[in-house]
């Protein structure tokens, strides 16, 4: 009997290694897929209950954001460095979108809900693999340097709360995304890191869909329960969000993917007023 999509799910946040993990979440998106389009067997979406913490590989060492070093993204060893940070964002960011399937597979969603999230963490396994690929040209490889312990914190925190998780996950980390990414592909492009600037335009354009998942799904859930979605979001974000908004914003993107500058401006305005 075939595994539902849930338990698929699970199957992948319990897989510990890297690489092994992302080649199982593509081949359970590509049968997704194959399901859907009726190229496979049917996958039913089901229900299942995804561990509190996705399993890890011993490697990287996981430190508190404030011991992990500071990049300084000059030299080769800062640009590895970053290079081997990112690849740890998008490995949480795998297990997140499997997390999001998973733990609210209970939750009645039309199923472009789950195409959408299937999509998201196919991506996001090829963006991990990319980055992979980058360090290893530079001789490094991921788990050669410690890494951010508090990835998970935004799933611990949302584990009940729907709307609170489309809010966070998609609709802030993943848009700071947006605004950082930018940055990124400027120093690689001065350095002449041609496979890394490769890379990064690819995550780039990929985050913008993903957010946009976040602002669809976060706006019908608002919409079902007649809900302002502009005062939902300050609220949960308030709540769940602990590190404060700050600009620059990229406005041009985050409007792309349908976040509106009402929704995150006054939130930066309330962390500048708090810092001061």
């Amino acid at each position: 009997m075939s595994l539902t999509l849930a338990e698929r799910a699970v199957e992948v946040l319990l897989t510990p290694d890297g690489r092994q993990k992302t080649a199982l979440s593509r081949a359970h998106a590509a049968a997704w897929r194959a399901s859907r389009s009726g190229d496979g067997p049917n996958i039913e979406i089901g229900t299942a209950l995804p561990p509190p913490h996705p399993a890890r590989p011993d490697k990287p060492d996981l430190l508190s954001p404030r011991d992990v070093p500071r990049r300084r993204p000059g030299s080769e060893a800062g640009r590895i460095a970053l290079l081997h940070a990112v690849a740890h964002i998008e490995l949480n960011a795998v297990d997140l979108h499997w997390d999001i399937i998973a733990r609210f597979s209970h939750v009645p969603m039309p199923i472009g809900f789950f195409d959408d999230w299937v999509k998201a963490a196919d991506e996001e396994s090829k963006h991990f693999n990319l980055m992979c690929d980058c360090l290893e040209e530079l001789g490094s490889f991921y788990g050669a340097l410690p890494a951010h312990a508090g990835m998970w914190r935004a799933a611990q925190d949302t584990a009940t709360d729907f709307m609170g998780r489309l809010a966070v996950v998609p609709m802030v980390l993943e848009a700071r995304g947006l605004d950082v990414t930018p940055g990124m592909i400027e120093v690689f492009a001065k350095a002449g890191a041609t496979s890394a600037v490769a890379a990064l335009k690819v995550i780039y354009a990929d985050e913008v869909h993903h957010v946009a998942y976040g602002s669809k799904w976060f706006h019908f859930l608002c919409g079902r329960d007649n809900l302002d979605p502009t005062v939902v979001f300050h609220d949960l974000v308030r709540r769940y969000f602990h590190g404060g908004l700050k600009p620059p914003f990229n406005e041009e993107k985050r409007a792309e993917a349908g976040i509106p500058p009402d929704f995150y401006w006054p939130l930066a305005e309330e962390t500048a007023a708090r810092s001061t």
